[in-house]
């Protein structure tokens, strides 16, 4: 009689040390990823998120995590790779109390911009909520769509 190994996706729920990956949304003219490179060692909070859904997502991330930084707006492309170095606090910018902030370390900028339009005629990555919830700021990102737009970005390895 065979077995059944045990798949990833328990292995990930039992061991919640696994690294998850994120994709964060940011406009250009407001921070951009040269200004998350030139915050340095300390890195930069990721604040100012107000959709409660967004909020959720912070709130689950752990530190070493790594996000695919995006520029919206102005570009609408992902352009480079953050992690996360600590988990989420109180957003000093939210004078009601009910948004977090985590804080994020520069990692690379991708070679390659992957933009929104690649992205969409890729059909392997097309589920992502890049594409379903395009107003979402802060979402997971699977791994096997985080290894797709990894190689997108033509980036050394990390």
């Amino acid at each position: 009689m065979a077995t059944r190994s045990k798949s990833s996706i328990y292995e990930r729920s039992r061991f919640k040390t696994l690294k998850q990956y994120w994709l964060i949304k940011s406009e250009p003219y407001l921070w951009s990823i040269d200004q998350q490179k030139k915050a340095g060692i300390k890195g930069a909070a990721w604040d100012g998120v107000r959709n409660f859904q967004a909020r959720n997502n912070l709130k689950k991330m752990k530190v070493g995590d790594l996000c695919f930084f995006y520029h919206s707006n102005i570009g609408k492309e992902i352009v480079g790779i953050v992690s996360v170095i600590k988990t989420a606090f109180k957003d000093k910018t939210d004078k009601k109390d009910r948004f977090v902030a985590v804080q994020v370390r520069f990692i690379k900028k991708f070679d390659t911009p992957v933009s929104l339009e690649k992205i969409k005629k890729t059909k392997a990555i097309s589920h992502l909520p890049l594409i379903k919830q395009s107003r979402l700021s802060v979402m997971p990102i699977d791994y096997k769509s985080w290894k797709i737009i990894y190689k997108m970005g033509n980036i050394a390895n990390i």
